[in-house]
């Protein structure tokens, strides 16, 4: 039965580093419209990870215009991934960082982690 289940899962993205909540990422996402595939970026924070096997996520966080907080949920063993490239650690103290969404500006800054 094991093995039926490890035939059918998807594989891990070897594109994806290891992540932490608090770090600062460049998601790079293949977007297809109609008959043409780009890519897209999407930098931001992460919120949290959930490690849950298979269906691993993690969910990015940006503000756009006019301080507009948006976050995305990305797959972690998704292909359409084509890149994550962890541009800055910040140093946090917690899992889950749901307080950043109740704040924009200097009070949305993190500590960043020099090791």
């Amino acid at each position: 039965m094991e093995d039926l289940l490890k035939s059918i899962e998807a594989p891990a993205n070897p594109n994806i580093p290891d992540l932490r909540p608090g770090d600062s990422v460049s998601v790079h996402v293949k977007i297809k419209e109609g008959a043409r595939e780009r890519i897209q970026e999407f930098k931001g924070t992460i919120l949290f990870l959930h490690n849950d096997g298979v269906n691993s996520t993690f969910t990015v966080r940006r503000l756009a215009t006019n301080g507009i907080g948006v976050e995305r949920t990305f797959l972690t063993r998704s292909p359409r991934i084509d890149k994550v490239v962890v541009e800055r650690r910040n140093q946090v103290r917690r899992a889950r960082l749901f307080f950043l969404r109740g704040r924009t500006g200097k009070r949305a800054r993190l500590k960043q982690k020099f090791n």
